[in-house]
Order: C-alpha cells, then structure tokens, then sequence
C-alpha cells in the first residue's frame, strides 16, 4: 500500500509540528508570567501602616469578645 518512509515522514513531520507548538506555549506562559510578576512587584501596600480609629474600635471589639467567650470556655459566669 504506502512506502513505509512515507509513514516515518509524516510521523517526524507531525512530532516537530508538535514540539514547535509546545515551544511556542512554553514561551507564551513564561512571558504571561513574567508579566504577572512585574505587575505584583508593581503594586503598593493596600493596608495603611496608621491604624485609623475604627480599625482600633473594632479590634478592641474583637478582643472583648475574645475574652467573653474564653470565660464560656473555663465556665467561669460573667
């Protein structure tokens, strides 16, 4: 039927069409994650480093809450 070179031709010819494609992924992903990083690197701290007066209203909140239910915890009667 078919010369058995033409199997082997096409066979190497569709495994380097693939390794082409896998190499052009590759690069795609390496750059898009480059750029990922540049942009994380990039970014500013989105916390401010003052607490503002809400902030430490609510903590004290928290810390209230905290201590009410660790007295729940020991049985201890508020």
């Amino acid at each position: 039927m078919f010369d058995p070179n033409v199997y082997l031709t096409v066979s190497l010819s569709s495994l380097a069409g693939l390794a082409m494609v896998t190499t052009a992924g590759l690069s795609g992903w390496r750059s898009w994650l480059a750029l990922k990083h540049q942009q994380l690197d990039q970014t500013t701290d989105p916390l401010p480093n003052v607490a503002s007066a809400g902030s430490r209203i609510e903590i004290a909140d928290l810390k209230e809450r905290i201590k009410k239910l660790e007295a729940i915890a020991a049985g201890v009667d508020l």
